[in-house]
Protein backbone atom coordinates (compact mmCIF):
# COMPACT_ATOMS: atom_id res chain seq x y z
CA UNK A 1 0.00 0.00 0.00
CA UNK A 2 1.12 3.40 -1.11
CA UNK A 3 0.18 7.12 0.71
CA UNK A 4 1.37 9.82 -1.96
CA UNK A 5 1.28 13.00 -1.28
CA UNK A 6 -0.36 13.41 2.01
CA UNK A 7 0.59 17.16 3.04
CA UNK A 8 3.62 16.86 1.25
CA UNK A 9 4.97 13.46 2.40
CA UNK A 10 4.30 10.22 0.96
CA UNK A 11 4.49 6.34 2.67
CA UNK A 12 5.38 4.10 -0.33
CA UNK A 13 5.09 0.21 0.48
CA UNK A 14 3.56 0.14 3.65
CA UNK A 15 3.72 -3.51 5.74
CA UNK A 16 1.55 -4.34 9.21
CA UNK A 17 4.21 -2.33 11.10
CA UNK A 18 6.57 0.07 9.41
CA UNK A 19 9.51 2.04 11.38
CA UNK A 20 10.63 5.20 10.89
CA UNK A 21 14.22 6.13 12.58
CA UNK A 22 15.94 9.34 12.24
CA UNK A 23 17.69 11.71 14.89
CA UNK A 24 16.05 14.43 16.66
CA UNK A 25 14.53 17.29 14.62
CA UNK A 26 14.86 15.13 11.38
CA UNK A 27 11.07 15.52 10.62
CA UNK A 28 9.80 12.17 11.91
CA UNK A 29 7.14 13.68 13.63
CA UNK A 30 6.12 16.18 11.54
CA UNK A 31 6.07 13.65 8.79
CA UNK A 32 3.50 11.15 10.83
CA UNK A 33 1.54 14.23 11.99
CA UNK A 34 1.02 15.43 8.09
CA UNK A 35 -0.20 12.21 6.82
CA UNK A 36 -2.24 11.05 9.49
CA UNK A 37 -4.19 15.01 9.20
CA UNK A 38 -4.46 14.33 5.55
CA UNK A 39 -6.27 11.25 5.82
CA UNK A 40 -8.69 11.89 8.22
CA UNK A 41 -10.24 14.30 5.66
CA UNK A 42 -9.88 11.65 2.97
CA UNK A 43 -11.71 8.40 2.08
CA UNK A 44 -8.67 6.28 1.38
CA UNK A 45 -8.36 4.80 4.86
CA UNK A 46 -11.02 4.24 7.35
CA UNK A 47 -9.71 4.76 10.63
CA UNK A 48 -6.47 6.56 11.55
CA UNK A 49 -4.85 7.90 14.36
CA UNK A 50 -1.65 9.77 15.96
CA UNK A 51 -0.24 9.36 18.84
CA UNK A 52 1.65 12.19 20.21
CA UNK A 53 5.67 12.05 21.47
CA UNK A 54 5.16 13.10 25.01
CA UNK A 55 2.25 11.92 26.73
CA UNK A 56 1.37 13.67 29.97
CA UNK A 57 -0.61 13.35 33.09
CA UNK A 58 -1.68 10.41 35.45
CA UNK A 59 -4.19 7.23 35.34
CA UNK A 60 -6.91 9.21 36.88
CA UNK A 61 -10.63 10.07 35.48
CA UNK A 62 -11.24 13.46 34.27
CA UNK A 63 -14.65 14.88 33.42
CA UNK A 64 -13.82 17.68 31.22
CA UNK A 65 -11.73 15.21 28.84
CA UNK A 66 -14.88 13.62 28.56
CA UNK A 67 -17.35 16.55 27.90
CA UNK A 68 -14.52 18.38 25.56
CA UNK A 69 -15.04 14.85 23.40
CA UNK A 70 -18.40 14.88 23.53
CA UNK A 71 -18.76 18.80 22.46
CA UNK A 72 -16.33 18.73 20.02
CA UNK A 73 -15.74 15.10 17.93
CA UNK A 74 -12.49 16.30 17.00
CA UNK A 75 -11.05 18.03 19.89
CA UNK A 76 -9.18 14.36 20.89
CA UNK A 77 -7.55 13.97 17.45
CA UNK A 78 -6.32 17.70 17.35
CA UNK A 79 -4.93 17.58 21.17
CA UNK A 80 -3.28 14.07 20.03
CA UNK A 81 -1.24 15.68 17.51
CA UNK A 82 0.16 18.36 19.71
CA UNK A 83 3.85 17.27 20.60
CA UNK A 84 2.60 17.71 23.99
CA UNK A 85 -0.58 16.38 25.49
CA UNK A 86 -0.39 16.98 29.24
CA UNK A 87 -3.73 15.18 29.27
CA UNK A 88 -3.12 11.82 27.62
CA UNK A 89 -3.03 9.31 30.85
CA UNK A 90 -6.48 11.18 31.67
CA UNK A 91 -7.95 10.78 28.47
CA UNK A 92 -6.88 7.17 28.49
CA UNK A 93 -9.20 5.99 31.29
CA UNK A 94 -12.31 7.44 29.38
CA UNK A 95 -10.39 5.15 26.37
CA UNK A 96 -10.34 2.11 28.78
CA UNK A 97 -14.24 2.43 29.22
CA UNK A 98 -14.49 2.88 25.58
CA UNK A 99 -12.56 -0.42 25.35
CA UNK A 100 -14.49 -2.44 27.37
CA UNK A 101 -17.75 -0.88 25.41
CA UNK A 102 -16.12 -2.41 22.41
CA UNK A 103 -15.37 -5.68 23.33
CA UNK A 104 -18.90 -6.42 25.43
CA UNK A 105 -20.26 -5.00 21.46
CA UNK A 106 -17.85 -7.54 19.73
CA UNK A 107 -18.57 -10.48 22.05
CA UNK A 108 -22.29 -9.80 21.31
CA UNK A 109 -22.38 -9.36 17.86
CA UNK A 110 -20.08 -12.22 16.61
CA UNK A 111 -21.26 -16.07 17.47
CA UNK A 112 -17.98 -17.18 16.91
CA UNK A 113 -16.39 -14.84 19.73
CA UNK A 114 -19.58 -15.27 21.81
CA UNK A 115 -18.78 -19.25 21.95
CA UNK A 116 -15.36 -18.46 22.80
CA UNK A 117 -15.93 -18.60 26.64
CA UNK A 118 -11.99 -17.66 26.63
CA UNK A 119 -12.66 -14.15 25.15
CA UNK A 120 -13.70 -11.83 27.86
CA UNK A 121 -13.57 -8.10 28.39
CA UNK A 122 -10.74 -9.57 31.26
CA UNK A 123 -8.68 -11.56 28.83
CA UNK A 124 -7.78 -8.10 27.61
CA UNK A 125 -7.15 -6.58 30.68
CA UNK A 126 -4.84 -9.50 30.97
CA UNK A 127 -3.12 -8.95 27.23
CA UNK A 128 -2.24 -5.44 29.26
CA UNK A 129 -0.66 -6.70 32.07
CA UNK A 130 1.37 -8.89 29.68
CA UNK A 131 3.53 -5.43 29.22
CA UNK A 132 4.26 -5.17 33.04
CA UNK A 133 7.06 -6.38 35.27
CA UNK A 134 5.61 -5.51 38.90
CA UNK A 135 2.37 -4.34 38.81
CA UNK A 136 -1.25 -5.15 37.27
CA UNK A 137 -4.31 -3.58 36.59
CA UNK A 138 -7.61 -4.77 38.05
CA UNK A 139 -10.94 -3.55 36.85
CA UNK A 140 -12.66 -2.27 39.56
CA UNK A 141 -15.86 -0.41 38.85
CA UNK A 142 -16.22 1.57 35.60
CA UNK A 143 -12.57 1.76 35.80
CA UNK A 144 -9.09 -0.19 36.80
CA UNK A 145 -7.04 0.54 40.01
CA UNK A 146 -3.23 -0.16 39.48
CA UNK A 147 -1.63 -3.16 42.21
CA UNK A 148 1.78 -4.19 43.56
CA UNK A 149 1.99 -7.55 42.93
CA UNK A 150 4.58 -8.54 45.27
CA UNK A 151 2.09 -7.83 48.05
CA UNK A 152 -0.83 -6.73 46.37
CA UNK A 153 -1.07 -3.31 47.96
CA UNK A 154 -3.10 -0.88 45.73
CA UNK A 155 -0.86 2.25 44.10
CA UNK A 156 -2.08 5.49 43.36
CA UNK A 157 -1.59 6.34 39.19
CA UNK A 158 1.02 8.67 40.11
CA UNK A 159 2.93 6.72 42.03
CA UNK A 160 3.93 4.35 39.38
CA UNK A 161 7.01 4.88 37.13
CA UNK A 162 6.49 6.71 33.95
CA UNK A 163 7.76 3.67 32.02
CA UNK A 164 5.03 1.69 33.59
CA UNK A 165 2.39 4.72 32.98
CA UNK A 166 3.34 4.75 29.28
CA UNK A 167 3.06 1.14 29.05
CA UNK A 168 -0.61 0.86 30.58
CA UNK A 169 -1.37 3.94 28.03
CA UNK A 170 -0.27 2.48 25.08
CA UNK A 171 -1.50 -1.01 25.70
CA UNK A 172 -4.98 0.44 25.94
CA UNK A 173 -4.92 3.16 22.91
CA UNK A 174 -3.64 0.33 20.80
CA UNK A 175 -6.14 -2.36 22.09
CA UNK A 176 -8.97 0.58 21.33
CA UNK A 177 -7.61 1.22 17.62
CA UNK A 178 -7.85 -2.35 16.81
CA UNK A 179 -11.10 -2.90 18.14
CA UNK A 180 -12.27 0.16 16.17
CA UNK A 181 -10.77 -1.03 12.96
CA UNK A 182 -13.24 -1.92 10.32
CA UNK A 183 -12.69 -5.39 8.64
CA UNK A 184 -12.18 -4.79 4.32
CA UNK A 185 -11.00 -1.55 4.67
CA UNK A 186 -7.42 0.22 5.47
CA UNK A 187 -7.31 1.58 9.44
CA UNK A 188 -3.70 3.07 10.09
CA UNK A 189 -2.22 4.10 13.81
CA UNK A 190 0.09 6.31 13.98
CA UNK A 191 3.06 5.69 17.04
CA UNK A 192 5.39 8.46 17.41
CA UNK A 193 8.14 7.07 19.63
CA UNK A 194 6.30 4.87 21.50
CA UNK A 195 9.37 3.32 23.04
CA UNK A 196 9.79 7.23 25.15
CA UNK A 197 10.54 6.38 28.99
CA UNK A 198 10.80 2.68 28.28
CA UNK A 199 14.02 0.74 29.36
CA UNK A 200 15.08 -1.66 26.28
CA UNK A 201 13.64 -4.74 28.17
CA UNK A 202 10.45 -3.23 28.10
CA UNK A 203 10.73 -1.89 24.73
CA UNK A 204 11.02 -5.91 23.53
CA UNK A 205 7.48 -6.68 25.31
CA UNK A 206 5.70 -3.51 23.65
CA UNK A 207 7.29 -4.80 20.24
CA UNK A 208 6.06 -8.21 20.65
CA UNK A 209 2.71 -6.88 21.90
CA UNK A 210 2.58 -4.67 18.91
CA UNK A 211 3.48 -7.67 16.74
CA UNK A 212 0.71 -9.86 18.07
CA UNK A 213 -1.65 -7.11 18.20
CA UNK A 214 -1.54 -6.34 14.09
CA UNK A 215 -1.68 -10.31 13.33
CA UNK A 216 -4.71 -10.70 14.77
CA UNK A 217 -6.61 -7.02 13.57
CA UNK A 218 -7.01 -5.71 10.46
CA UNK A 219 -4.71 -2.70 10.92
CA UNK A 220 -0.97 -1.57 10.18
CA UNK A 221 0.91 0.64 12.49
CA UNK A 222 3.86 3.52 11.27
CA UNK A 223 5.90 4.70 14.13
CA UNK A 224 8.75 6.64 14.26
CA UNK A 225 11.67 6.43 16.66
CA UNK A 226 15.26 6.97 18.22
CA UNK A 227 15.81 3.25 19.59
CA UNK A 228 17.76 1.49 17.78
CA UNK A 229 16.96 -1.47 20.38
CA UNK A 230 13.28 -1.20 20.10
CA UNK A 231 14.22 -1.35 16.30
CA UNK A 232 15.70 -4.90 16.77
CA UNK A 233 13.00 -5.81 18.42
CA UNK A 234 11.51 -6.46 15.89
CA UNK A 235 14.41 -7.94 12.91
CA UNK A 236 13.01 -11.30 12.82
CA UNK A 237 9.17 -10.32 12.26
CA UNK A 238 8.51 -10.46 8.51
CA UNK A 239 5.22 -8.16 8.29
CA UNK A 240 8.12 -4.91 9.63
CA UNK A 241 9.60 -2.86 7.51
CA UNK A 242 11.76 0.27 7.90
CA UNK A 243 13.13 3.46 6.77
CA UNK A 244 15.79 5.31 8.09
CA UNK A 245 15.46 9.16 6.98
CA UNK A 246 17.44 12.02 6.79
CA UNK A 247 16.54 15.58 7.21
CA UNK A 248 13.91 16.91 5.00
CA UNK A 249 13.12 13.94 3.55
CA UNK A 250 9.80 13.81 2.20
CA UNK A 251 9.26 10.55 0.29
CA UNK A 252 9.31 7.95 2.79
CA UNK A 253 10.39 4.05 1.10
CA UNK A 254 9.75 1.23 3.37
CA UNK A 255 11.86 -1.40 2.84
CA UNK A 256 11.44 -5.18 3.94
CA UNK A 257 14.13 -6.80 6.55
CA UNK A 258 16.83 -7.94 3.89
CA UNK A 259 19.13 -10.55 5.06
CA UNK A 260 21.67 -7.63 5.36
CA UNK A 261 19.74 -5.91 7.75
CA UNK A 262 18.97 -8.80 9.91
CA UNK A 263 22.61 -9.37 10.76
CA UNK A 264 23.53 -5.48 11.37
CA UNK A 265 19.94 -4.63 13.91
CA UNK A 266 21.68 -6.74 16.35
CA UNK A 267 24.43 -4.95 16.50
CA UNK A 268 22.85 -1.28 16.79
CA UNK A 269 20.35 -2.81 19.38
CA UNK A 270 23.22 -3.03 21.46
CA UNK A 271 23.70 0.36 21.11
CA UNK A 272 20.58 2.17 22.32
CA UNK A 273 22.63 5.61 22.77
CA UNK A 274 24.28 7.27 20.26
CA UNK A 275 27.99 8.16 22.51
CA UNK A 276 27.79 4.60 23.60
CA UNK A 277 28.08 3.99 19.35
CA UNK A 278 30.74 6.40 19.07
CA UNK A 279 32.40 4.82 21.54
CA UNK A 280 32.52 1.26 19.82
CA UNK A 281 31.68 1.51 16.41
CA UNK A 282 30.99 -1.24 13.68
CA UNK A 283 34.05 -2.96 12.07
CA UNK A 284 32.76 -4.94 8.89
CA UNK A 285 34.79 -7.65 8.12
CA UNK A 286 35.03 -10.61 5.48
CA UNK A 287 34.21 -13.41 7.12
CA UNK A 288 33.68 -15.30 10.46
CA UNK A 289 37.45 -15.94 10.76
CA UNK A 290 38.20 -12.03 10.87
CA UNK A 291 35.32 -11.46 13.29
CA UNK A 292 36.62 -14.25 15.65
CA UNK A 293 40.19 -12.55 15.29
CA UNK A 294 38.90 -9.14 16.42
CA UNK A 295 36.12 -10.23 19.17
CA UNK A 296 39.37 -11.78 20.54
CA UNK A 297 41.65 -8.55 20.11
CA UNK A 298 38.77 -6.68 22.22
CA UNK A 299 38.77 -9.20 25.20
CA UNK A 300 42.16 -9.05 25.45
CA UNK A 301 42.48 -5.68 25.39
CA UNK A 302 40.56 -4.98 28.45
CA UNK A 303 38.58 -2.10 27.28
CA UNK A 304 41.04 -0.39 25.47
CA UNK A 305 39.52 -1.79 22.36
CA UNK A 306 36.25 -0.09 21.39
CA UNK A 307 35.00 -1.32 18.07
CA UNK A 308 32.11 -3.97 17.19
CA UNK A 309 32.86 -6.42 14.45
CA UNK A 310 30.26 -7.79 11.81
CA UNK A 311 31.81 -10.70 9.41
CA UNK A 312 29.31 -9.96 6.30
CA UNK A 313 30.35 -13.48 4.70
CA UNK A 314 32.49 -12.62 2.09
CA UNK A 315 34.18 -9.81 0.17
CA UNK A 316 31.44 -9.13 -2.40
CA UNK A 317 28.89 -8.18 0.34
CA UNK A 318 31.26 -5.74 1.99
CA UNK A 319 30.01 -3.24 -0.47
CA UNK A 320 26.55 -3.53 0.33
CA UNK A 321 26.96 -3.51 4.08
CA UNK A 322 28.99 -0.19 3.75
CA UNK A 323 26.05 1.15 2.01
CA UNK A 324 23.41 0.21 4.21
CA UNK A 325 25.62 0.75 7.32
CA UNK A 326 26.22 4.26 6.34
CA UNK A 327 22.77 4.79 5.54
CA UNK A 328 21.45 3.76 9.39
CA UNK A 329 24.27 6.20 11.10
CA UNK A 330 23.69 9.13 9.03
CA UNK A 331 20.05 8.55 9.93
CA UNK A 332 20.50 8.11 13.66
CA UNK A 333 23.89 9.47 15.00
CA UNK A 334 25.60 12.72 15.17
CA UNK A 335 29.58 12.61 13.29
CA UNK A 336 29.18 8.95 13.92
CA UNK A 337 31.82 6.76 12.08
CA UNK A 338 32.24 2.93 10.78
CA UNK A 339 34.81 1.24 9.84
CA UNK A 340 35.06 -2.06 6.92
CA UNK A 341 38.54 -3.80 6.62
CA UNK A 342 39.33 -5.99 3.68
CA UNK A 343 41.95 -8.29 2.81
CA UNK A 344 44.53 -7.00 0.68
CA UNK A 345 44.68 -10.15 -1.42
CA UNK A 346 46.82 -9.39 -5.11
CA UNK A 347 45.71 -5.66 -4.81
CA UNK A 348 46.88 -2.19 -3.45
CA UNK A 349 47.01 -1.30 0.31
CA UNK A 350 45.32 1.98 -0.50
CA UNK A 351 41.89 1.98 -0.37
CA UNK A 352 39.24 5.46 -0.64
CA UNK A 353 36.79 5.89 2.23
CA UNK A 354 33.11 6.50 1.36
CA UNK A 355 32.16 8.59 4.48
CA UNK A 356 31.36 8.25 7.55
CA UNK A 357 32.93 4.56 7.06
CA UNK A 358 36.52 4.56 6.47
CA UNK A 359 37.39 1.83 4.55
CA UNK A 360 40.96 -0.11 4.64
CA UNK A 361 42.75 -3.07 3.32
CA UNK A 362 45.69 -5.11 5.70
CA UNK A 363 48.97 -4.27 4.48
CA UNK A 364 49.82 -8.09 4.20
CA UNK A 365 48.09 -10.57 2.22
CA UNK A 366 45.18 -11.68 4.21
CA UNK A 367 43.99 -12.25 7.89
CA UNK A 368 46.42 -15.50 8.01
CA UNK A 369 49.43 -13.45 7.27
CA UNK A 370 48.87 -11.95 10.86
CA UNK A 371 49.83 -15.84 11.95
CA UNK A 372 53.44 -15.42 11.04
CA UNK A 373 53.48 -11.26 12.14
CA UNK A 374 56.35 -11.29 15.54
CA UNK A 375 54.04 -10.76 17.87
CA UNK A 376 51.90 -13.42 16.98
CA UNK A 377 54.76 -15.91 16.75
CA UNK A 378 56.25 -14.30 20.37
CA UNK A 379 53.01 -15.75 21.99
CA UNK A 380 53.66 -19.25 20.36
CA UNK A 381 56.71 -18.92 21.97
CA UNK A 382 58.39 -18.99 18.86
CA UNK A 383 60.94 -17.07 16.76
CA UNK A 384 61.05 -17.31 12.61
CA UNK A 385 64.08 -18.49 12.35
CA UNK A 386 62.86 -21.61 14.26
CA UNK A 387 59.91 -21.82 12.55
CA UNK A 388 61.47 -22.28 9.39
CA UNK A 389 64.00 -24.70 10.47
CA UNK A 390 60.39 -26.68 11.63
CA UNK A 391 58.92 -26.30 7.89
CA UNK A 392 61.79 -27.96 6.00
CA UNK A 393 61.82 -30.89 8.24
CA UNK A 394 58.08 -31.15 8.24
CA UNK A 395 58.68 -30.65 3.72
CA UNK A 396 61.10 -33.63 3.99
CA UNK A 397 58.40 -35.94 6.38
CA UNK A 398 54.81 -34.86 4.90
CA UNK A 399 55.67 -35.51 1.31
CA UNK A 400 52.13 -37.51 0.83
CA UNK A 401 50.27 -34.59 2.92
CA UNK A 402 47.43 -32.71 0.63
CA UNK A 403 49.06 -29.57 1.66
CA UNK A 404 52.91 -30.92 0.66
CA UNK A 405 53.19 -28.71 -2.14
CA UNK A 406 51.30 -24.99 -1.15
CA UNK A 407 54.13 -25.81 1.84
CA UNK A 408 56.78 -26.27 -0.77
CA UNK A 409 56.04 -23.31 -2.66
CA UNK A 410 55.78 -21.48 0.26
CA UNK A 411 59.32 -22.32 0.74
CA UNK A 412 60.37 -22.15 -2.38
CA UNK A 413 59.24 -18.66 -2.80
CA UNK A 414 61.40 -17.56 -0.27
CA UNK A 415 59.39 -17.72 2.56
CA UNK A 416 57.19 -14.11 1.89
CA UNK A 417 55.20 -14.78 5.35
CA UNK A 418 53.55 -11.44 4.32
CA UNK A 419 51.98 -12.10 0.96
CA UNK A 420 52.26 -15.60 0.27
CA UNK A 421 48.55 -17.47 0.13
CA UNK A 422 48.47 -19.21 3.91
CA UNK A 423 44.99 -19.90 3.81
CA UNK A 424 45.39 -23.66 3.20
CA UNK A 425 48.26 -24.49 5.02
CA UNK A 426 47.17 -21.89 8.45
CA UNK A 427 46.46 -24.70 10.54
CA UNK A 428 49.26 -27.08 9.34
CA UNK A 429 51.59 -24.18 10.15
CA UNK A 430 49.68 -24.41 14.26
CA UNK A 431 50.60 -28.19 14.20
CA UNK A 432 54.04 -27.34 12.75
CA UNK A 433 54.56 -24.91 15.58
CA UNK A 434 52.86 -27.44 18.38
CA UNK A 435 49.99 -25.51 19.80
CA UNK A 436 46.28 -26.43 19.87
CA UNK A 437 45.54 -22.65 20.19
CA UNK A 438 43.13 -21.29 17.24
CA UNK A 439 45.00 -19.29 14.82
CA UNK A 440 42.80 -16.75 15.52
CA UNK A 441 42.96 -16.43 18.74
CA UNK A 442 47.07 -15.96 18.88
CA UNK A 443 46.46 -13.25 16.23
CA UNK A 444 43.49 -11.18 18.19
CA UNK A 445 46.23 -11.41 21.67
CA UNK A 446 48.94 -9.93 19.51
CA UNK A 447 46.65 -7.05 17.75
CA UNK A 448 45.51 -6.26 21.46
CA UNK A 449 49.21 -5.28 22.51
CA UNK A 450 49.85 -3.17 19.36
CA UNK A 451 50.39 0.39 19.87
CA UNK A 452 51.36 2.76 17.09
CA UNK A 453 54.63 3.96 16.08
CA UNK A 454 56.21 6.08 13.31
CA UNK A 455 58.62 3.38 11.64
CA UNK A 456 57.27 0.01 12.62
CA UNK A 457 59.39 -3.07 11.84
CA UNK A 458 59.05 -5.07 8.86
CA UNK A 459 57.30 -8.47 9.79
CA UNK A 460 55.68 -6.47 13.08
CA UNK A 461 51.88 -6.73 13.87
CA UNK A 462 51.74 -2.88 12.70
CA UNK A 463 53.62 -3.75 9.40
CA UNK A 464 51.34 -6.16 8.32
CA UNK A 465 48.14 -4.34 9.72
CA UNK A 466 48.74 -1.35 8.19
CA UNK A 467 49.43 2.45 9.39
CA UNK A 468 45.91 3.44 8.20
CA UNK A 469 43.97 0.53 10.35
CA UNK A 470 46.80 0.84 13.26
CA UNK A 471 45.88 4.67 13.53
CA UNK A 472 42.29 4.47 12.94
CA UNK A 473 41.35 1.63 15.09
CA UNK A 474 44.57 0.63 17.49
CA UNK A 475 46.55 4.18 18.46
CA UNK A 476 45.50 5.34 21.68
Amino acid sequence: MDLINKNGYSLKKLNKINVVLGKNGCGKSTALKKVQQALESGEEVKNSKYITPERGGALKYDPSIEQNTVNNPYWLSGELRRNQFSQFKQQTVLQFRNLELLSLREIEQNPKIRDNHEYTFQSIVDAINTLLDNIEIRREGSDFNIYNQADNSKIEPDAISSGESELIALGIECLVFAKESVDGEENILFLDEPDAHLHPDLQVRLAMFLRELVEENNFKVVMATHSTSFLAAFESYPGVSIEFILPNQTEIDFKVVSETYRRILPIFGAHPLSNLFNESPILLVEGEDDERIWQQAIRTSKGSLKIYPCAVDSIDQLNKYETQVSRIINSIYDSAKAFSLRDRDDGEEDINDTPPVVRMRLSCRAAENLLLADESLAKLEIDWETLKSKIEVWISNNDHHSHHQVMATFRDEGYDRKMFNLKKIRNDLMGIIESNKPWEVVVGQAIAITEYIDNPAPNSIQDYLGNKLVCAILKH
